[in-house]
């Protein structure tokens, strides 16, 4: 690692990555430093779809889509706290990433057929799908030793997300495919996007390192001109002629600022556990305005007893498990509270929801229960259909015996199944909370069965079984904010020259929304390659000043 750089990106999940390959395309000297011991950050753990509105790949599946459309769809959504103009940055912009990427680096995409919006019934909304994108299958064999620096702990999957059941597959591919995927060790969803990322940086002559942790800003004359950064517990000054790209990922590990910001409890971060603020710390330390600093990217999840990632307890997405028919969402009083089947995102709100009167979170804590013939139809989680149950289930023989095992009370858990029961037979309808209404409602369900029938089925057959719910969340979504090319703005909102964002570490440019699959990812890589390319193309104007 040398002393200098025209460009130094902190963070190497994809906006890192993006950052720092687009700056190097453009010509700019790079380092990408990671604090963790592996490449890849929060990406490389999740399925690393893209939302990318009007985006040409699903032109050519015949999708009609227009920027028009997808800015009244995040208008709908907004409530006042999206900046137009950053929303339409990001309309514009994302079809010039992908299109940039594909024509000069390893990094593609293909369209996930279907995969509806979040809010697909909202103005502007694609209830068929069209925004949503994964990346290409990669073989990690390109990539030599360096494969093994990337994310040694995440699972290595081989399917793609649409051959998956919660991508619109069936779970399962021929025995034959498998093994040439394995032969070749063909990665796919975030190993196979931070594969390609890395790939290309390192045909771009991308510097990159582990084991480096930002620490604080260089500021000289105005000017941020490059970081000290922490290597083996001694601190290094590593310079930045054109610019410091913070990709830090959120600050959902770090307890003191998920205190003093986040809206509502937050108890399982699913990110990787680097992710403590490090780049909101230096941001702020150099007079940075935040923005969007109360949201996170929510989710309901549980935890395995003993299942960790990089130490910490490891929180599984429930997905799937609440969506499939049999199956019900209760809190503490043993009722329902949400339209199960919604996204994950927006049950965040409903796990937040507070109860002035007895002054607690009326719906923390929460359990997912569900039948003996839901469990034997589906599994849950990575537990297959035909398993044994856990011992990790809560489990009675009667509603009533399952509501005094996990602590709710028993009768009005067993009213809770009784009514929802009744209202599923009688008119295949959930007049509660509209489970099934939404077209995204049943992409997550049982597919083989037609409309409601897709997330809509009675619990019946004995034992029962629950699982604890927890608030958790992806990632956080606030941080300093930026203008269009990712430049940090201070209090007056003026550029701090020379300090970019991108990703979680930057103030989320879609406020509280979540537009759809690849909400995170796709706004991420794309002001990181704005930053990326802004970044690269100020060596010219820094040069010019120091003559």
């Amino acid at each position: 690692m040398q002393d200098s750089y025209d460009v130094v990106v902190l963070g190497s999940g994809a906006a890192g990555c993006t950052a720092a390959l687009t700056a190097a395309v453009e010509g700019a000297s790079v380092a990408l430093l990671e604090k963790g011991d592996g490449f890849g950050g929060t990406t490389a753990m999740s399925g690393a779809i893209v939302w990318i509105p009007a985006n040409p790949i699903a032109a050519r599946h015949g999708v009609v889509d227009t920027p028009e459309d997808a800015l009244a769809y995040l208008g709908s959504l907004s409530h006042g706290l999206i900046d137009p103009e950053l929303a339409e940055t990001l309309v514009r912009t994302g079809p010039e990433m992908l299109e940039y990427l594909a024509a000069r680096t390893p990094v593609h995409f293909r369209l996930v057929e279907r995969f509806p919006d979040y809010h697909p019934e909202h103005p502007g909304g694609l209830p068929d799908g069209g925004r949503s994108l994964e990346p290409e299958l990669f073989s990690f064999d390109e990539l030599g030793e360096w494969g093994e620096r990337i994310a040694p702990e995440v699972t290595i999957r081989r399917l793609r997300l649409c051959e998956q059941t919660h991508g619109g597959g069936t779970g399962v591919i021929q025995d034959e495919t498998l093994h040439e995927r394995e032969a070749a060790d063909i990665r796919s969803c975030g190993l196979a996007l931070i594969g390609a990322l890395i790939r290309g940086c390192l045909d771009n002559g991308v510097d990159a390192e582990t084991g480096v942790c930002g620490r604080e800003l260089i500021v000289a004359d105005g000017r941020v001109t490059g970081v000290e950064v922490e290597i083996g517990g001694e601190r290094r000054a590593i310079g930045a002629r054109s610019g410091v790209v913070l990709a830090t990922g959120g600050f959902e590990w770090n307890p003191e600022l998920v205190r003093a910001f986040l809206r509502g409890p937050m108890t399982a971060p699913a990110s990787t556990p680097t992710n403590t603020g490090d780049g909101l710390r230096m941001a702020m330390r150099v007079g940075a305005s935040l923005g969007n600093m109360r949201e996170a990217w929510w989710m309901p999840c549980f935890q395995i007893p003993g299942d960790t990632y990089l130490g910490q307890p490891r929180s599984v997405l429930t997905l799937r498990e609440r969506t499939v028919p049999g199956s019900i969402m209760v809190n503490r009083r043993g009722v329902r509270f949400t339209n199960e089947a919604a996204n994950y995102n927006a049950q965040g709100a409903a796990l937040h929801a507070f109860d002035m009167t007895a002054f607690e979170y009326a719906n923390i804590p929460a359990w997912i229960v569900f039948d003996a013939r839901c469990f034997e139809s589906y599994g849950f989680s990575s537990v297959a259909p035909g398993d044994d149950p856990p011992n990790w289930f809560a489990r009675g023989e009667t509603v009533a015996e399952l509501g005094a095992e996990v602590g709710v009370p028993a009768d009005a858990l067993t009213a809770t199944v009784d009514r929802f029961n009744a209202n599923v037979a009688a008119t295949g309808r959930d007049p509660e909370f509209g489970r099934g209404d939404s077209a995204y409602d049943y992409w997550n369900g049982d597919q083989t069965r037609p409309g409601h029938a897709a997330t809509l089925g009675t619990l019946e057959r004995p034992p029962y079984y629950a699982v604890q719910l927890h608030s958790g969340t992806l990632g956080t979504k606030g941080g300093p904010r930026t203008d269009r090319d990712g430049r940090v703005l201070d209090l007056d909102g003026a550029v701090i020259e020379g300090l970019y964002a991108a990703g979680n570490a930057m103030a989320g440019v879609t406020g509280m929304v979540y537009g759809g699959a690849g909400g995170t990812i796709g706004p991420a890589m794309t002001f990181a390659f704005r930053a990326g390319r802004h970044a690269a193309h100020a060596r010219a104007s820094v040069e010019a000043a120091a003559r």
